[in-house]
C-alpha cells in the first residue's frame, strides 16, 4: 500500500488567518475567544463566542459575484484551500487531474443562509428567495466550490459527523490515497455557524459555557469547566503519495500514518462514559501506525470543557496507553480558538502538524484548577519543547462518532 504524507496547509481561524499567525499565537497562548459581536446576543444565556477576525472574502475571490453565491462556510474554505494549494505547490508542479480529489466536510453548512433566506420568504414571499440558496445551504458544497476552483476531478465527497467531520474527511482521504485510488487530495472542513438560532440550540442542549469573562469559557480538563465556545473557520491540508511527492520535489511536513473511525452507539450527545469508541478509535491509530508508545508522543485532545467529555476522554487515553499515559503530553488548542465544529479536527490536525514539525507542544490556556478525573498531563498554560515522534488527533462528534488521526515526524 501507499505512504500517504501532507504538503500543504491552509486555515482561518479565531487565532489567525494564516499557518505563521494561528501558530504564533497557538505557540503563544493567545486567547480567540470574546464578546459576541456578530449579532445583539443580549436575549441569550450565552455572551462569548470566538469569531474569525478580519475576514476579507475578497482576497480569495476574483469577483463580488462569487461571492455572493458562497455562504460564508463556503468562503472559510475556499480561503484556507487556496493557503494550502499554493504551500503545496501541486498545481505548478502539475497532476493529473483526475486523480487530484476534494474531501471536505461541514458539521452544519451553510445555516446563516437559510436563516437569511427564511427571513426573506417570511417577509417579502418565495419570489424573492435567492436562486443559489440551495447551492449555498447544502453541506457538500465547499467540496464542490473547491474542485471547481481547482480542477479537481478525481475522487470528491463532503463528511457530515458533527464535530468529528473534518478529522473523518482526513482519515478518508488518507485511506482513498493509502488504496490507490488518488495521487493527492485536498481535505479538511468548514464552519460558519455563530448565530442567534444555532446558539440558542446548543444553549438548551446544555452544551455551552455561560461564563461572561473570555478567559473562564473554555476550560478543557479545569475542574471549573462548564461547556464550550462556539468558534469558527475552516482547514485544509494537501494529502499526497509519498513518490508522488517525492517525484515533484515537495516539502513534506508529516506522514500520515493511522486512522480510526468508531461510533459510541450509545447517546445522541452524550459521550459513552465509559469511552469505548474513543478507545477504540485511539488503539486503532496506534495499530496501524506501528507507533512506538516508548516514543514522545503529542495527542492534541478534543478537550472541550464539558464535564463528560474531558473525564471520559481522559479515561480512554489511560485504557490506550496505561502507565504511559501520564508522560505523553496532552493538550486541547479549544480553549484558544474554541469549539470550531465542523473545521475543528482539521484545524487541530494542522495543529498536531506543526508541533510535529517545531518540536513545541501548544498549551491548554487558562487551566487553573485540577480535577481528580482529569490526571495527565494538558500541557498547563505555556507551550512545552519537545521532539516528538509521533502527534495524535481526536475528534468526537454528537450522535457517538468518534475519530482519530495520527502523524509521523517526518525526516527527508
Amino acid at each position: 500500500m501507499c505512504r500517504v504524507v501532507v504538503t500543504g496547509m491552509g486555515v482561518i481561524s479565531p487565532v489567525g488567518n494564516d499557518l505563521d499567525t494561528f501558530w504564533d499565537n497557538l505557540k503563544n497562548g493567545v486567547c480567540g475567544i470574546g464578546k459576541i459581536k456578530r449579532f445583539d446576543a443580549s436575549n441569550l444565556k450565552v455572551s462569548l463566542d470566538a469569531e474569525v477576525k478580519d475576514f476579507n472574502p475578497k482576497e480569495y475571490y476574483d469577483s463580488m459575484q462569487e461571492i455572493r453565491k458562497s455562504d460564508l462556510f463556503m468562503q472559510y474554505a475556499m480561503a484556507a484551500a487556496k493557503q494550502a494549494v499554493t504551500q503545496s505547490r501541486i498545481l505548478e508542479d502539475g497532476i493529473d487531474s483526475e486523480r487530484f480529489g476534494v474531501y471536505i466536510g461541514s458539521g452544519i453548512g451553510g445555516i446563516n443562509s437559510t436563516i437569511r433566506e427564511q427571513d426573506k420568504l417570511r417577509e417579502k414571499g418565495p419570489d424573492m428567495v435567492s436562486p443559489f440558496f440551495v447551492p449555498m445551504m447544502i453541506s457538500n458544497m465547499a467540496a464542490g466550490a473547491i474542485s471547481i476552483k481547482f480542477g479537481a476531478k478525481g475522487p470528491t465527497l463532503p463528511v457530515v459527523t458533527a464535530c468529528a467531520t473534518s478529522t473523518n474527511t482526513i482519515g478518508e482521504a488518507y485511506r482513498a490515497i493509502k488504496h490507490g485510488y488518488a495521487d493527492a487530495i485536498i481535505t479538511g472542513g468548514s464552519e460558519a455557524s455563530i448565530n442567534e438560532l444555532a446558539m440558542a440550540g446548543f444553549i438548551n442542549c446544555q452544551a455551552l459555557n455561560l461564563a461572561e469573562n473570555p478567559d473562564e469559557g473554555s476550560l478543557p480538563f479545569d475542574k471549573r469547566r462548564g461547556g464550550f465556545v462556539m468558534g469558527e473557520g475552516a482547514g485544509i491540508l494537501i494529502l499526497e503519495e509519498y513518490k508522488h511527492a517525492k517525484a515533484r520535489g515537495a516539502n513534506i511536513l508529516a506522514e500520515v500514518i493511522g486512522y480510526g473511525n468508531t461510533a459510541d452507539a450509545y447517546h445522541i450527545t452524550a459521550p459513552d462514559p465509559e469511552g469505548s469508541g474513543a478507545i477504540r478509535a485511539i488503539k486503532s491509530v496506534v495499530k496501524e501506525g506501528a507507533i512506538d508508545e516508548n516514543s514522545e508522543i503529542y495527542i492534541n485532545a478534543h478537550g472541550t470543557g464539558t464535564h463528560l467529555n474531558d473525564a471520559m476522554e481522559t479515561k480512554a487515553i489511560k485504557a490506550v496507553f496505561g502507565k504511559r499515559a501520564y508522560d505523553i503530553h496532552i493538550s486541547s488548542t479549544k480553549s484558544m480558538t474554541g469549539h470550531m465544529m465542523g473545521a475543528t479536527g482539521a484545524v487541530e490536525a494542522i495543529a498536531s502538524v506543526l508541533a510535529l514539525k517545531d518540536g513545541i507542544i501548544p498549551p491548554t490556556i487558562n487551566y487553573k484548577e485540577k480535577d481528580e478525573e482529569c490526571d495527565l498531563d494538558y500541557t498547563a498554560n505555556k507551550a512545552v519543547c519537545a521532539e516528538i515522534e509521533y502527534a495524535i488527533s481526536t475528534s468526537l462528534g454528537f450522535g457517538g462518532h468518534n475519530a482519530c488521526i495520527a502523524f509521523k515526524r517526518y525526516e527527508a
